[in-house]
């Protein structure tokens, strides 16, 4: 397994590491494991534009959202 050394971090970002990681009970060392596992790692499935077509719910069909046009509220201004 490789080993990686992250330099010049911002004391803010130490000290929100260390307190991530005492909330999960591991040390700092494995909650920067675990934080850059979740974001490189383990991304969400990418679903294809078909199947996210497909989620869609049938709200209606295209008449029901015609629209009408109202005659008497049509006004002309000179």
């Amino acid at each position: 397994m490789a080993s990686l050394i992250v330099r010049n971090i911002d004391d803010n970002i130490a000290h929100a590491l260390k307190a991530r990681a005492s909330q999960h009970g591991i040390s700092a060392e494995a909650e920067h494991r675990r934080i850059l596992q979740q974001v490189l790692i383990t991304r969400p499935e990418k679903k294809s534009f078909l199947e996210v077509l497909s989620q869609i719910p049938n709200v209606g069909e295209d008449a029901d959202f015609e629209r009408v046009q109202d005659k008497t509220t049509a006004k002309v201004f000179d």
